[in-house]
């Protein structure tokens, strides 16, 4: 069975910054498309950032130069730096793994940016 679970969320002051971790069990990271996701309340779900399998990583605007996805295949683990961070970054943050056929959601983690 594959389980991602998410850790890291926070209560923040604006400009702070907070590390968010995946791991994984039951399958290897490694060979995954992975990606972070947001959902704030009354808003979509969106990507917020991802990383192929070969390291190639593609972030959305609104975080561009603040975050910074990476992985650690030997952790089986992949995170989300983000710094200077706004009001507008709350959400819960989930991670996500996909790989053909397969895809995989983690539980979320709430990140709350307030003074």
């Amino acid at each position: 069975q594959v389980q991602l679970v998410e850790s890291g969320g926070d209560l923040v002051q604006p400009g702070g910054s907070l590390r968010l971790s995946c791991a994984a069990s039951g399958t290897i990271l490694a060979m995954y498309y992975m990606g972070w996701y947001r959902q704030a309340p009354g808003k979509e779900r969106e990507l917020v950032a991802g990383i192929t399998s070969y390291g190639g990583t593609n972030y959305a605007d609104s975080v561009k130069g603040r975050f910074t996805i990476s992985r650690d295949n030997a952790q089986n683990t992949v995170s989300l730096q983000m710094n200077s961070l706004k009001p507008e970054d709350t959400a819960v943050y989930s991670c996500r793994a996909q790989w053909g056929r397969y895809n995989y959601w983690g539980q979320g983690t709430q990140v709350t940016v307030s003074s």
